[in-house]
């Protein structure tokens, strides 16, 4: 199920909300039943207190905030503004994994001393804390090549700028669609995918912290969502990236199912 119909869009934003549910509809609500199945655990531990629990729900908000909102905006064809969230929704589950593995152990010592008060200027000081999602990161090779390829997609280089704002781009033209909204199947199945595999990754990284508990047909629910979101991660036919040779290269790129799919090399 998709954000609601947009109101006072354009009729290319209403076509886009429009053939992103025809055509994605399973997978989106598979995104959907991910996403209530975290706010189910909260609220099976919304009593759960001290650190470890602290730094879990905190970073997990944000991350559930970054997810919801990538889902809104593509669903209105705003390709462009779900890459730097996506980027920073796989840097949070990497900050969240190296808490697990360190065992909360450089968050409770931020924590001991997080909040104090300056007397001079009467401010509540917050410190800043240091993350480690770098290392993760580095031995992750799922999560590090979606950062990487984020990372290019939120840059504004001239080549990444170009793929979204003219994705059919060919040697004789560069038709620029200048913020249309108008739906492309490569960019809407990619942005699912990512959605899907990140709150996969959310899931996993909660039931393996130790911090929360989980009722019976919770862990069932969360293992259905899990089998489904691999189910629709492993189709072929989607549109996917790939790194050769340092650069990224798209399979299956296209704005419409009619459409002859492609591959773009951005690199």
């Amino acid at each position: 199920m998709l954000p609601a119909r947009p109101a006072n869009a354009s009729a290319a934003v209403l076509d886009t909300h429009r053939q992103t549910g025809f055509l994605l509809g399973e997978e989106m609500a598979t995104f959907e039943r991910a996403m209530n199945s975290q706010l189910r655990i909260v609220a099976e531990n919304a009593k759960m207190r001290g650190p470890s629990a602290a730094a879990t729900f905190t970073l997990w908000s944000r991350l559930f905030g970054h997810l919801a909102d990538i889902w809104e905006l593509m669903s209105r064809g705003s390709y462009a503004s779900c890459m730097p969230l996506a980027r920073m929704a796989v840097e949070t589950i990497a900050i969240e994994k190296a808490l697990v593995r360190d065992g909360f152990g450089f968050y409770e010592e931020w924590f001991a001393h997080a909040v104090s008060q300056d007397k001079t200027s009467a401010a509540l000081v917050i410190e800043r804390g240091m993350s480690k999602a770098a290392t993760v990161l580095a031995e992750d090779e799922r999560l590090g090549f979606l950062y990487r390829l984020l990372m290019e997609l939120s840059m504004p280089n001239f080549g990444s700028s170009l793929l979204l704002a003219a994705p059919e781009t060919s040697l004789q033209k560069a038709p620029l669609a200048f913020a249309d909204g108008a739906f492309h199947l490569g960019w809407a199945e990619l942005v699912t995918g990512w959605l899907l595999l990140l709150a996969g990754e959310q899931l996993n990284a909660v039931r393996g912290s130790g911090v929360f508990s989980l009722s019976e047909s919770l862990v069932g629910e969360v293992e259905l969502v899990q089998r489904d979101v691999r189910t629709a991660l492993g189709n072929v036919r989607r549109c996917y990236v790939e790194d050769a040779g340092g650069r990224f290269v798209f399979h299956n790129f296209r704005r419409a199912p009619s459409g002859q799919p492609k591959r773009v090399a951005l690199g």
